[in-house]
């Protein structure tokens, strides 16, 4: 696993580029400065970039923005001290895959950045409740949206293999399809939904009971 981190704290960003590394990642840059990261980026194509939320200047939410409109796929974990549902939403609805508390153990966060390459979307334990409370005001509104009755039954399908947070890899396996066919519904039911991300596809369909 190849990772890529910015945060503007410097003890913390030196202290865990020495612990990912004493546990085998490779990490190919730790910056300060999210113009910097951003370069730094697209220069070497990490597996994973671990962001930052609050920086000076150049927040982690606009780094994020500028690298998904330079057409940046890896995932992008959020890793930071802010618990505010707030910073959740908008950084899982800008296309994060992964929103961390900086508190967590480092045996946990390895694991975690594991599932994230693996193409899984990964919430903090403690935020759970927040974010299915937030996306719960936007799902009651959906039964007079053609979002959800215009899912095809392959879709709602694969929606439901996303609620029990399966990755691509391991939905294509279940359903017997390539990769790439996944990927493309997964795309469909995110537009279909009115929604950028993973996570919050998957509290629909809980909420909405669409897998019961």
């Amino acid at each position: 696993m190849r990772v890529l981190l910015i945060d503007d704290h410097a003890l913390f960003r030196i202290g865990l580029r020495e612990l990912l590394e004493r546990r085998g990642i490779e990490v190919v840059d730790a910056v300060g400065d999210c113009d910097q990261g951003i370069r730094r980026v697209i220069e070497t194509r990490p597996d994973v970039l671990l962001l930052d939320l609050r920086m000076p200047g150049v927040g982690g939410l606009e780094a994020l923005r500028r690298l998904r409109a330079a057409r940046q796929t890896m995932p992008v974990v959020m890793l930071t001290t802010s618990d505010d549902e707030r910073d959740l939403l908008a950084a899982l609805r800008n296309g994060a895959q992964g929103y961390l508390l900086k508190d967590m153990e480092p045996d946990e966060l390895i694991r975690t950045l594991e599932e994230i390459v693996a193409g899984r979307t990964v919430v903090a334990k403690e935020l759970t409740g927040a974010l299915v409370k937030a996306v719960k005001g936007d799902a009651a509104t959906l039964e007079t949206k053609p979002g959800l009755s215009g899912l095809t039954p392959r879709e709602r399908q694969i929606l439901c293999q996303l609620a029990e947070g399966r990755s691509n890899k391991a939905i294509a396996r279940e359903l017997n399809i390539s990769d790439g066919t996944v990927k493309l519904h997964v795309k469909a039911i995110l537009r279909k939904l009115g929604v950028h991300s993973r996570v919050e596809a998957a509290v629909i369909a809980v909420e909405e009971n669409l897998c019961a």
